[in-house]
């Protein structure tokens, strides 16, 4: 059996809905997920892989290759539908977004979560998510929020 503390949340919504990512996450398709261990998205993808997350590489210069033991697709809609894709995390530039967001929706039927890294919003994506039932975080990074629930 499997036990976690959670930290006490504090009244933010964005709080509780990051403790229940945190604790519910367990596979993350990684947009910009570059093989460049001095990359902030490498650090990421590694800290989440040691807290047994898996991640699934997107990045379409690296495609056929492979990140962290995982092998990188050009798009989201390359995934397979057999791997069980929970929350898409976004480590491109803000205009990149809608069409990221879009392909998401489109073709992971399992997706929970839309993830901006630190610096990224765009307001209309998130709004689109939010309306097909998805969660939303912008401009936060999992690797500094998910340890202070865990």
């Amino acid at each position: 059996m499997e036990f976690a503390i959670l930290r006490d949340v504090g009244s933010s919504p964005m709080d509780v809905d990051i403790a229940r990512i945190a604790r519910e996450t367990r596979c993350i398709a990684m947009v910009g997920l570059s093989p460049n261990e001095h990359r902030p998205a490498w650090g990421v993808a590694r800290f989440l892989k040691s807290q047994g997350i898996r991640v699934i590489p997107v990045n379409p210069g690296h495609a056929g290759n492979h990140i962290l033991d995982e092998q990188v697709y050009p798009d989201l809609s390359a995934i397979p539908t057999d791997i069980p894709v929970d929350m898409v995390d976004i480590f491109r530039r803000a205009e990149a977004v809608p069409r990221i967001v879009n392909d998401a929706i489109a073709y992971l039927p399992r997706l929970r979560t839309i993830w901006m890294q630190l610096g990224i919003r765009h307001p209309q994506s998130t709004e689109w998510a939010r309306r097909q039932g998805l969660t939303v975080i912008e401009d936060r990074c999992p690797k500094i929020e998910f340890p202070r629930f865990l």
